[in-house]
């Protein structure tokens, strides 16, 4: 048998195919093993704080009308604060802080809806709030509140979820809903109480009305972390030790959500 004449097509070929038949022998290529003590490596988180300390300051910024998922409300609000003047907007911000530490550490990408906690700073709106991390493909977003109710014996945290609401909600509702069970698994396991005035006495809520879940694309959460007005919640909600256990239960419901 000779050898393929100079030009031969069958050589060409070979010499074409040698390389793919080379990297199918070798079997499918590995992904890059994520780091044990980074489990969030490439993963988006957007962290929103409610509120802002300085909303009081500005009434005609916080009070004008913008989207809201199918209708208007108003920029954002105030918030509630304890009995002693605690504000909400800062127990959010303390909370999302130490959260963004653990999560940065964790390996994740961290964005934050607002960027500080000021008397002389206002919003962002609520639709603002709400299209975070949509065009930054997150891979998720929680909202971190604290509720206001002056009910008897009112206590316990909540965790709200949008509903399956088309255009708006109805691609991400189950994601949703699934973050909303780990989440509220994770603060149960942390020690807290689930909410005994709202949500049906489970800690889920179902809604429709809030901007910052309704303009979202990604999953997304509201925790409302406990009631600002009870005194017992006041006590954790205000102090370092109990800030570090919101942050503590919220990353473990995140890792558990992403992994």
């Amino acid at each position: 048998m000779g050898r393929e004449a100079p030009g031969d097509p069958g050589l060409r070929v070979s010499w074409f195919l040698a390389p793919l038949l080379a990297a199918l022998a070798a079997g499918p290529t590995a992904a890059p093993a994520v780091p044990a003590d980074q489990p969030l490596a490439g993963k988006v988180v957007v962290l929103d704080a409610g509120h802002q300390l300085g909303n009081h300051n500005f009434p005609a910024e916080i009070n004008r009308p913008v989207p809201a998922g199918g209708f208007t409300k108003p920029c954002n609000t105030t918030g509630t604060s304890t009995d002693g003047g605690y504000s909400e907007a800062t127990f959010a911000w303390k909370v999302t802080k130490r959260l963004q530490v653990k999560l940065v550490k964790a390996g994740a990408t961290v964005v934050l809806t607002r960027k500080s906690n000021s008397e002389d700073r206002w919003g962002p709106c609520v639709d603002v709030r709400g299209r975070a991390g949509n065009a930054r493909g997150a891979d998720l977003k929680i909202s971190i509140h604290g509720d206001g109710s002056y009910a008897a014996g009112a206590h316990g945290f909540h965790v709200i979820y949008p509903p399956d609401r088309a255009p708006w909600t109805d691609d991400i509702f189950a994601a949703s809903r699934r973050l909303a069970s780990v989440t509220k698994a994770a603060l149960v396991k942390g020690g807290f109480d689930v909410a005994t005035y709202i949500a049906g006495g489970d800690g889920l809520d179902e809604r429709g009305d809030l901007g910052t879940l309704n303009l979202s694309d990604v999953p997304t959460v509201m925790l409302e972390a406990g009631n600002m007005r009870d005194r017992g919640d006041a006590a954790v909600m205000t102090s370092p030790q109990g800030q570090e256990r919101y942050a503590r239960a919220l990353a473990r419901a995140i890792r558990e959500m992403l992994r």
